[in-house]
């Protein structure tokens, strides 16, 4: 059996995560981001995948109420398998991604490569970490 990991080990592998900010109404608005770990940070970058609009929500929630979370998981038919994790914290939306968060990103995701993000990022400083996991994951 292998020791379960930690909150931000399983964030650090997993792919995709679900950021959570609040929207104007109060209303928790969810949107699938990717992401990487930068010292105590977690990153996600604006990138040139095709959005509606420039001036996406989850930036205008941010600068109104900073509050957000990210939830990763992981789902298997083997229900021994299942983990949760969620990093609830506080984001700032930067201009532009510094040298560490391009490398972490590229790191992270070959996609890009080819086509580093170059616009706002989203830093989030982690306060809380909560986590489920069914089993130790191996």
């Amino acid at each position: 059996m292998v020791d379960p990991l930690t909150p931000l080990e399983l964030l650090a592998a997993a792919q995709v995560a679900v950021l959570g900010t609040v929207a104007p109404d109060g209303r928790p608005r969810l949107v699938p981001v990717t992401y990487a770990i930068v010292g105590e940070s977690v990153v996600i970058a604006i990138d040139h995948k095709p959005k509606t609009t420039t001036r996406l929500a989850r930036l205008a929630d941010i600068e109104r109420d900073p509050k957000v979370t990210l939830l990763a998981h992981h789902y298997e038919a083997d229900w021994s398998q299942l983990w949760w994790v969620r990093a609830d914290g506080t984001a700032i939306v930067r201009d532009r991604p510094p040298p560490e968060v391009i490398t972490a990103l590229t790191a992270k995701y070959s996609q890009y490569r080819a086509q580093p993000p170059i616009g706002e990022i989203i830093d989030i400083t982690v306060e809380r970490w909560s986590q489920w996991p069914a089993a130790s994951v191996d």
